[in-house]
């Protein structure tokens, strides 16, 4: 393990399992690719900061019939100090055509510590049929806000609940990591990218 100070540019591609980040990591001994599932809490930009590192290693994968062959760097934590917009340069060298990192997992495996896997969805009281609602009455309806906190509870596992300011775990299954962002963007969080928490902004 070792920690080097750097420059990370991350660019945002759209696939079809929506919108993933991978990153290029500029330090001292060298540049590498980064593909981990971290990336995708932040924005498109290039940040510095330093950058604990665990492993090195080439990677193989194909992409449109071509063999690809890069050298990863797998990171364990970062500090980062600010952002900057990525240069023209920067943004050809991150090739929009990237693959995505969900696609490169064997199927039916994933590459996150399995003990984490959020548990199965709690089952409901089962609900009586229709004919049995009292004469003239529709079956009821959760409320919708009531629906909305259920997915959330489920959606967010154990950090739930996440009061004004949230650490995701970046741990957790990457698809889940994803929809965990986007959610928390429709709720008004914020990231901090210093403090790498997701915030409310205060009133």
């Amino acid at each position: 393990m070792i920690n080097l100070p750097g420059h990370l540019a991350i660019r945002t591609i759209s696939g079809r399992n929506g919108d993933f980040n991978v990153g290029r990591l500029s330090t001292s001994i060298g540049e590498f690719v980064i593909k981990d599932a971290l990336l995708d809490q932040y924005n498109e930009g290039k940040y510095r900061g330093d950058f604990v590192i665990t492993e090195i290693r080439p990677s193989y994968y194909t992409n449109g019939g071509r063999l690809v062959v890069e050298i990863r760097a797998k990171l364990d934590s970062m500090t980062l100090d600010d952002v900057a917009n990525l240069s023209a340069e920067e943004a050809d060298r991150l090739s929009n055509t990237e693959t995505d990192p969900i696609d490169e997992e064997p199927t039916g495996s994933s590459t996150t510590n399995t003990s984490r896997r959020p548990s199965p969805p709690r089952s409901s009281p089962p609900s009586r049929p229709d004919d049995e609602a009292p004469f003239g009455m529709e079956k009821s309806k959760p409320p919708a806000d009531v629906t909305a906190h259920a997915a959330d509870e489920e959606l967010f596992g154990t950090i739930w609940p996440i009061g004004s300011s949230v650490r995701l775990d970046t741990t957790v299954d990457r698809q889940r990591l994803r929809q965990q962002c986007v959610r928390l963007g429709e709720l008004g969080y914020e990231l901090d990218f210093k403090q790498q928490t997701w915030n409310l902004p205060s009133v």
